[in-house]
């Protein structure tokens, strides 16, 4: 079975082709500017390669309703050229292929569930800290949509009384993606996070925020593994500070195997950085088999 992939991000689109068992045959990263330059590179590089099936997964929101008259499309972004632009619609009409498609943490947590880690779990969360946060979520088998899909990087935060910074969301200023995202770390120190690496105060911070929207996801859905990816995480620092803060959180509450082992609790990405074009492969696999919004 020959397929093909997008991860479809704000800044940067990765086209691949490969197979159902994950396997990536080639790639090749395309710069993310307005549709009209863009997207006909993007459209190029699947037509000039024999596939079965596209899955893409693409930042958002986005309307995942197949019975929405907007199905496909990319809503209410902040890139205003993106808005309410169909890309499904356009895909299907240049490649005529199927087309499984959801949101680019989505298809990172598929990768996760088919390929990595979290394969056999029954609720597996991944979370994405970088230029934005964001959250998939896959519960006995599926993705989760809802009446959109999940914006866990939007919850809201208890903001310390120390921290003055107003927050980087134009949305919600204590929401975690405003006060945790990597724009707003360097916005509130003055300099990137890989510059403040020796700083303890800057990560002590930051894991209190990630902890407490933590807290909150393993309150309401339980997950059995939780997945953290995006730039921010590459300081390895993190895992730590989260991993104690966490229990500190839940106080005792919930006792479970799962939180006695912190360490294989709160994990990095085990795909070497591919999770999400393997959760894309995935989403095209279940396009061909009909099973679209699973």
């Amino acid at each position: 079975m020959r397929l093909g992939a997008l991860e479809a991000g704000g800044t940067k689109m990765v086209c691949a082709i490969g197979n159902e068992s994950g396997e990536i045959f080639e790639n090749v990263t395309i710069p993310t500017e307005t549709p009209d330059v863009t997207m006909p590179e993007l459209i190029r590089f699947f037509q000039e390669r024999k596939m079965e099936g596209l899955g893409i997964g693409c930042f958002g929101p986005i309307q995942l309703d197949p019975e929405a008259s907007d199905y496909g499309c990319i809503t209410s972004t902040p890139k205003a050229a993106w808005r309410n632009y169909n890309i499904v619609k356009e895909f299907a009409k240049a490649l005529g292929c199927p087309i499984g498609f959801d949101t680019d943490v989505n298809a990172s947590v598929l990768g996760e569930a088919a390929f990595g880690q979290a394969k056999g779990k029954r609720c597996v969360i991944y979370l994405t800290i970088g230029t934005g946060i964001g959250g998939g979520i896959y519960i006995e088998g599926k993705l989760l949509h809802g009446m959109l899909h999940p914006e866990a990087g939007h919850v809201l935060i208890q903001r310390r009384e120390t921290d003055l910074y107003e927050g980087k969301c134009l949305y919600h200023k204590n929401c975690l993606e405003g006060l945790a995202s990597g724009p707003a770390i360097q916005e509130r120190w003055g300099q990137k996070g890989e510059v403040l690496a020796h700083r303890p105060e800057v990560w002590e911070l930051e894991a209190d925020y990630i902890a407490q929207a933590l807290t909150g996801y393993i309150l309401t859905l339980s997950p059995e593994l939780i997945i953290l990816g995006g730039g921010v995480m590459c300081q390895e620092q993190l895992f730590g500070l989260i991993r104690r803060k966490v229990p500190e959180l839940l106080g005792g509450y919930i006792q479970t195997r799962e939180l006695e082992n912190m360490e294989t609790y709160i994990v990095p990405a085990s795909l070497h950085g591919d999770q999400g074009i393997m959760g894309c492969l995935e989403l095209a696999r279940r396009a061909l088999h009909g099973k679209v919004g699973t």
